[in-house]
């Protein structure tokens, strides 16, 4: 049976995998860690791990994979390159979902950088005290900086997340697990509570905080360093979920190329 394969991991794919399941479209979903698993809450096929290259082939015959949608997260861009790559091999018709992320105002506390290289060779973190809300994967990049800077992380409340936050020099005392949605009021608390005078996070728009992390640094007066989402060229690109079933439909069930 020919099926959507659909990358996911985030809040949006949930959604799509909804709206997809309800109109019986045949679906396989992928995520990376088992704890994802747990956003979808219907029958569809869901398998975890990571995949490379020769992996993913097999992965899209062994599955009869006709199209492909990409609701992987921003920043994981090594799987969103390797599945465009994978596709133009295949010749499977790839769509790219991320919702629509509105440029802020400027801000004069507000700092945008476009690599963690960028953050970590300059000498924006010296003697401050840094909290990181930047997701567990990137915490070991500032292990080497557990010297230099007081660093504080707020993670998932996950083992796994604890784990590589531990493991990357963060001490107990310097660690706050908890899942967003964070209020103005306890990101505002949390601050003045650890005397933070850096703030270190992703670009994520209005749904992953980011627009509660301008006003609060706006607030107290602490700059906040925002790294900026990496630019990607998708070969088809949508923020519209309408316009990821009907992709989908015209190839699962006409067999049609969307125009």
């Amino acid at each position: 049976m020919n099926k959507v394969w659909l990358i996911g991991g985030t809040s949006d794919s949930a959604i799509i995998a909804t709206v997809l399941a309800d109109s019986d479209l045949p679906l396989v979903i992928t995520v990376t860690t088992a704890s994802a698993q747990a956003l979808y809450n219907h029958q569809a096929e869901i398998i975890i791990g990571c995949m490379n290259l020769a992996a993913m082939v097999c992965f899209c015959q062994q599955h009869q994979i006709k199209a492909v949608v990409d609701a992987s997260h921003p920043y994981a861009t090594e799987v969103s390159l390797q599945a465009i790559a994978i596709t133009n091999q295949l010749n499977i018709p790839y769509l790219r979902y991320e919702r629509i992320h509105h440029q802020p105002l400027i801000q004069e506390n507000v700092i945008e950088l476009n690599s963690w290289e960028h953050l970590l060779a300059g000498d924006y973190l010296t003697a401050q005290r840094v909290l990181l809300t930047v997701g567990c994967q990137a915490l070991p990049k500032f292990q080497s900086w557990q010297s230099r800077a007081t660093l504080f992380a707020r993670v998932l409340p996950k083992i796994s997340s604890l784990e590589t936050a531990i493991g990357s020099g963060f001490t107990s005392d310097r660690l706050i697990a908890i899942r967003p949605p964070i209020s103005l009021a306890t990101e505002t608390a949390l601050w003045q509570q650890w005397n933070i005078s850096l703030v270190v996070t992703k670009a994520s728009g209005k749904a992953g905080g980011e627009e509660t992390k301008r006003k609060v640094a706006a607030s107290l007066g602490i700059p906040l360093i925002v790294i900026t989402r990496p630019q990607i060229i998708y070969p088809r690109q949508t923020s519209v979920i309408a316009e990821v079933l009907a992709f989908c439909q015209a190839i699962a069930f006409r067999g049609l190329k969307p125009n």
